[in-house]
């Protein structure tokens, strides 16, 4: 599968520490945990361990859930409370996922929920490891030692089904490997297996999330029998124009380019990219539906679309647009134009949401090949979730979407690109990057269940951002979600006063354990205590007005000025939003880009035009979103 050149150097670089003031369970329990099960079940330990570790990175998420519905620290899965939710995110509120205001709202559809007895068996393994091993479901959610030793059931019939003896050579479990992934097809198996052995041969150390050290010690010339796939009985993956790097597993699940009449059409738009125009974002979304019914929207001309959809249980990859065409994902039309876009399979407002090991891996290695091969800096002001994707004029900005939301794992996930959060500059830098430690950094948010009603206290990679130097002082506010200037709130969908892992902002000022950046055209203030400190500090280009200017209109597009429209093609207004950038704050930098319009819409592609003009745009880092101001209104230094 050309996976195992390349899955080295994804391998975590850093460890989770436990909560602060937590309780530190006794060293070595969870080792022993993992150490018993194996020999009472005939597995070779160290699959156990690599197993698990690819599946939850050795946490026990406090008995909670993953995304799809798995537990523990060997992800058994009992999906059906996870997946007896809302709607998906695309059909969630109002936002117009494509974005572009010179054609009629486009919002998604309805998808009916699965029924439990329609979900695929890689979604009810805790049932089967129940069954195996005897133990009660209840306390193979909850307890880890249970957990464990249901996984390890679950392995040992996968060998006894394959008519393979319990070896006690890791090597003899590839087939059995593959098997536990839940993949349905031969490519997805084998990669998830190549990952696992990956992490036998070269060894992991972590610290989980309950504070126990676990280590796996490398086997490096354990040569696994990777024939074994072949007599599993795997369809293989749907052929057809795939653009995926060869270390993941991908398949061709096309989405409808469809007129249905009047001029309408789904559910994207043909182009020519990069040669029409820079392909310079990746966007981050999670999906609020299950797998199957994520395939049946991106299937319907009628719905929006997106480029990538990633399954949680074992990193599968479906492609559904070709990369020089444009999806309707963003809710921007100028960053639906220049972006691709990855919908990773899981829920926002999950009660203490996770994302497997598995997704992580297989996502972070689709962004690198992207990154590498459209030139894409892998930096937080490019690689964007939805949730920091701005509106396009002010009626857009209540409307956009907020996912992946505030549980998902930045940090780790940089780490996995290859590009680590690490200071780059001295105590009295001019610009901060936020890093709060995951596991230990817990806010309380609110709404992920009833509103107002606190979520289950999880790990996250965001701060909030007071008015003043005290957690006791207001949020600050946000104009654009909040005309009537209401302050911003806890709840996980408000973006309002939240800054996330990897964003860099500039620093207005530090007092005590409390640094004060410039968001939102004000200054506002998070904890960043020298002992447990939520960010780093770090180089990069700021920009202020220039001089003589008071205040610099703020855009949600960077498109260009009306005298470089051609004949035929409308021309879009340039409107700022409700925010200004007022002379002596500064903002950094994320990259220039000339004004450009991408007028696309009819069916037909040969009636479509790329408008591009004089005028050109700074993109910065303003709030929780990402905004443009135009270059000829500011004046760029280093900070």
């Amino acid at each position: 599968m050309g996976a195992l050149a390349s899955v080295a150097l994804l391998l975590p670089l850093l460890s989770a520490a436990p909560p602060a003031g937590a309780d530190v369970p006794e060293a070595g329990v969870l080792q022993g945990q993992f150490a018993r099960a194996a020999e009472r079940e005939g597995v070779p330990v160290s699959v156990l361990l690599a197993v698990s570790y690819l599946q939850s990175r050795w946490d026990t998420h406090g008995g909670a859930p993953s995304v799809t519905g798995g537990y523990g620290p060997m992800h058994l899965t009992d999906a059906v409370t996870a997946l007896a939710r809302t709607a998906p995110h695309h059909s969630e509120g109002e936002e117009d996922a494509r974005g572009d205001s010179s054609r009629p709202v486009r919002t998604g559809g309805e998808a009916p929920v699965p029924a439990p007895a329609e979900l695929p068996e890689r979604l009810r393994t805790l049932e089967r490891a129940s069954a195996l091993s005897g133990i009660p479901a209840e306390e193979l959610r909850t307890v880890p030692a249970a957990n464990i030793e249901g996984g390890a059931a679950l392995l040992a019939a996968a060998q006894r089904e394959a008519g393979l003896p319990a070896s006690a050579d890791p090597a003899d479990w590839y087939g059995a490997v593959a098997r536990y992934s839940g993949a349905d097809d031969s490519a997805t198996a084998a990669t998830y297996a190549d990952d696992v052995f990956d992490v036998i041969r070269t060894g992991e150390t972590r610290t989980t999330d309950s504070g126990q050290v676990v280590t796996l010690p490398a086997a490096p010339a354990v040569a696994p029998a990777t024939g074994q796939v072949a007599d599993l009985g795997l369809r293989r993956p749907a052929a057809g124009p795939v653009e995926c790097p060869a270390s993941v597993a991908c398949e061709w699940v096309p989405a409808p380019y469809e007129e249905f009449g009047d001029g309408d059409y789904g559910n994207h738009d043909k182009a020519n990219r990069p040669a029409s125009q820079s392909i310079d974002y990746i966007v981050i979304h999670d999906t609020e539906a299950d797998w199957n019914t994520t395939l049946k929207l991106v299937q319907d001309p009628t719905y929006v679309s997106w480029q990538y959809s990633l399954r949680s249980s074992d990193g599968h990859i479906a492609q559904h647009v070709p990369l020089k065409d444009v999806a309707w994902h963003a809710g921007n039309w100028f960053v639906n134009a220049k972006s691709v876009g990855l919908e990773h399979e899981g829920f926002l407002t999950s009660p203490d949401s996770w994302y497997t090991e598995a997704m992580y891996r297989t996502s972070a290695r689709l962004v690198r090949y992207l990154a590498g091969r459209y030139g894409i800096p892998l930096d937080r002001q490019h690689i964007l979730g939805h949730d920091n994707v701005p509106g396009t004029v002010t009626s857009t900005i209540k409307n956009m979407h907020t996912d992946p939301g505030p549980y998902w794992d930045w940090a780790h996930y940089f780490r996995l690109l290859g590009r680590p959060i690490t200071p780059s500059a001295g105590p009295h830098a001019g610009v901060v990057t936020v890093r709060p430690d995951y596991s230990s950094h817990q806010p309380v948010y609110t709404g992920c269940v009833t509103a107002g009603q606190a979520c289950v206290p999880h790990g996250s990679g965001a701060v909030r951002l007071h008015t003043a130097p005290s957690a006791d002082a207001p949020l600050v506010k946000d104009i654009g979600l909040r005309p009537g200037g209401q302050d911003s709130t806890t709840g996980v969908n408000d973006t309002g006063a939240r800054a996330s892992t990897g964003q860099s902002f500039a620093v207005a000022e530090r007092r005590g354990d409390w640094t004060a950046v410039w968001y939102l055209g004000q200054k506002a203030w998070f904890s960043n205590p020298v002992k447990e400190p939520t960010a780093v500090n770090a180089r990069g280009l700021v920009l202020t007005p220039r001089e003589g200017l008071a205040e610099v209109p703020v855009y949600g597009r960077a498109y260009p000025e009306a005298s470089a429209y051609p004949a035929g093609v409308p021309v879009q207004s340039v409107s700022p939003l409700p925010y200004k950038l007022l002379a002596g704050q500064r903002y950094v930098v994320g990259g220039r880009t000339p004004g450009e319009y991408y007028f696309a819409p009819v069916f037909d592609p040969s009636g479509h035009t790329v408008v591009r003009g004089q005028e050109e745009y700074y993109q910065i880092q303003f709030g929780h979103r990402v905004a443009f101001v135009k270059a000829a209104d500011v004046r760029v230094s280093r900070a």
